[in-house]
């Protein structure tokens, strides 16, 4: 993953003007640093979580990283994140701060936790000043090209949204691949996920084909956890060559 400079922050919206003629502006970095002894996981802004380092992602909330982490060992399970869990279970886990009582919690419970805690942050993890961005890659003609630019916008994201989306895009990516047996393909995890990351800043903006769009872009991301947040592959492909 990287965590681009101004001057390659510019480069990337130059050129993704120039190749995809798509204009954005790239996000305000937010530098967070390691929390420690939160009390709060759901409704607390990103940077303000506990946060743990992870291996080629960076620091990701450590909530998300137990529950996924639990969930691990239960991919098989049929309906994952489809199938929503107790209302009574999981308001007990949350008043417990969700992740202290997750070792002996269900998974419908878990998965249905971790759907609440993206969606009750209180700024989306894709900021909405992509979000016209994100759709307008799916215009783009060839699959090549929606994929090329939904990465290059993966890397306009603050770090600390990059690290996050990028673990949970990874995880979604392993969950997929045990779709005979769970039933969830990617294209199912990402239309459970459409409106807990991507929100339509107004409801009145949610038409039917939008919301199409947005699973779309999710989707690619899901198959191709790899590529977001980084530049790796583009920089000869787009002519990406940056200045060290």
């Amino acid at each position: 993953m990287v965590c681009s400079s101004d001057q390659q922050l510019n480069k990337l919206t130059f050129y993704l003007n120039v190749l995809y003629g798509i204009s954005v502006k790239a996000c305000e970095k937010k530098h967070g640093r390691l929390f420690t002894g939160g009390a709060r996981v759901f409704g607390v802004p990103l940077e303000n979580l506990e946060r743990v380092y992870v291996p080629d992602f960076g620091l990701v909330p450590d909530f998300l990283v137990q529950a996924c982490s639990l969930l691990t060992e239960r991919l098989c399970t049929v309906g994952l994140f489809r199938k929503p869990g107790s209302l009574s279970r999981i308001k007990t886990l949350r008043l417990n701060r969700g992740e202290d009582c997750l070792s002996t919690a269900l998974p419908y419970d878990v998965a249905t936790l971790i759907k609440q805690f993206c969606r009750e942050l209180p700024e989306p993890l894709f900021p909405s000043d992509l979000h016209t961005a994100l759709l307008k890659a799916q215009a783009l003609p060839t699959p090549e090209d929606r994929t090329s630019a939904l990465q290059l916008l993966s890397c306009l994201l603050p770090a600390c949204n990059c690290s996050m989306l990028h673990y949970l895009f990874d995880f979604l990516y392993r969950v997929s691949q045990r779709c005979n047996d769970n039933l969830m393909t990617s294209l199912n995890l990402a239309t459970v996920f459409a409106l807990c990351l991507l929100p339509p800043p107004k409801q009145t903006e949610m038409s039917e084909d939008r919301l199409e769009l947005r699973v779309l872009v999710l989707d690619t991301f899901i198959e191709n956890p790899q590529l977001f947040g980084t530049l790796l592959g583009l920089l000869f492909d787009t002519g990406l060559l940056f200045d060290k």
